[in-house]
């Protein structure tokens, strides 16, 4: 090789020396002031901080301002007879000669209820109003007003309550569908007669049915605190939607309470409101949970009929106690509760078809559907 042969290729080498240096330097500048463009942190200094951002609100005051003022307290009075403190004056000759005769002595329950529409209906619980002579409101503005009995429906622990007012303060109804478990809900009622409060928590379970509270039973199950007095008042979401009637906690438990869906409950008020009662359809049978010795891998689980009323609809149609019902009205039956729901749901003079298994044996049956007693109606 020649000497200017190998001064040329010298030179070329360094020229991709001083190429790729350049390079690097241009990289090493980009990089660093440009680092989220490239993917590349800085060189140096501290590490970025990420921001979280949290899903709950710092404060639920907007869901308690929008809920709380259609919340009142309800103050039920009843008459209980008191007899003589003394067996000595227990003949009644004595008792008139002693001047003393039984005592009739005034009791107070305290519940809450809703508002469900600006012209005074409102909801609560049954057993707030049960044996009431005389029912007060306390409204949100510290104003107390009578309040008339329009019905109740003891199978669902609820009552129908009318106080007189126009453009009063109510509550939206929440979408059932938008529920989960886990959403935070607030419980906003008259605990122990002390005022308004509102205590909080989560869904912690939906469609609870076997807690024996009411026949009709499809309870959400909260942690959020109800303590005496809650009874009726209002377990909304976040937004200040209703979401369920407060009913009940489940025994002394900390964090379990229950309440009735804010759908179910409206359905009550709206048939309570046009006939004084709830209106359910019903084929003069009651029923048990099947026994799981009788379940069958390839059939529903189905509701065993436990006894059927003389001369009804049920006995008319041939069914017997100890029947399984695995098939009611065309739907497949897998539990006491959907089946009571199915024909609950169902109109008096409906004529539906009922199979199911006797001592093993399949049978089918065809019945009419009448009236569910309800016990209890429009008081005048």
């Amino acid at each position: 090789m020649s000497s200017n042969e190998s001064g040329g290729a010298l030179r070329f080498a360094m020229f991709l020396v001083q190429a790729a240096i350049t390079g690097l330097a241009l990289a090493f500048v980009v990089t660093r002031f440009f680092p989220d463009r490239f993917g590349a942190a800085p060189v140096s200094g501290p590490a970025p901080v990420q921001t979280v951002v949290a899903n709950a609100p710092e404060s639920y005051r907007q869901a308690v301002n929008s809920a709380g003022p259609a919340v009142v307290s309800i103050y039920s009075y009843s008459e209980r007879v008191v007899q003589a403190p003394s067996r000595v004056f227990g003949d009644p000759m004595l008792q008139r000669f002693g001047n003393i005769s039984p005592q009739r002595v005034l009791e107070q329950s305290l519940g809450s209820g809703v508002i469900m529409s600006a012209d005074g209906y409102l909801l609560t619980n049954f057993h707030v109003i049960s044996n009431a002579s005389n029912i007060l409101v306390g409204l949100f503005d510290g104003r107390v007003t009578s309040a008339k009995l329009i019905g109740a429906d003891r199978e669902t622990d609820l009552a129908v309550l009318k106080i007189d007012g126009s453009q009063l303060p109510t509550v939206k109804v929440a979408e059932s569908d938008n529920q989960a478990v886990g959403d935070v809900v607030l419980a906003i009622g008259n605990p122990y007669g002390i005022g308004q409060t509102v205590t909080l928590g989560i869904i912690s379970a939906q469609g609870r049915n076997q807690l024996s509270l009411s026949r009709f039973e499809d309870f959400i199950q909260t942690d959020a605190a109800i303590n005496s007095g809650n009874s009726g008042g209002a377990l909304v979401n976040a937004r200040g939607e209703l979401v369920g009637i407060n009913t009940a906690q489940f025994g002394q438990a900390q964090g379990i309470s229950f309440a009735i869906p804010a759908e179910a409950a409206k359905r009550v008020l709206a048939e309570v409101i046009e006939h004084g009662e709830v209106i359910r359809g019903w084929i003069g049978a009651e029923y048990a949970d099947t026994p799981a010795n009788w379940i069958n891998d390839n059939a529903p689980r189905g509701a065993m009929v436990s006894l059927t009323l003389p001369g009804g609809p049920a006995e008319v149609g041939g069914l017997q106690p100890g029947d399984v019902i695995r098939v009611y009205n065309d739907q497949d039956i897998n539990s006491l509760s959907q089946l009571r729901a199915i024909e609950a749901a169902l109109a008096p003079g409906t004529k539906i078809k009922i199979r199911g298994s006797r001592a093993g044996v399949p049978f089918d049956s065809e019945v009419t559907v009448v009236k569910r007693p309800n016990g209890f109606g429009r008081r005048q």
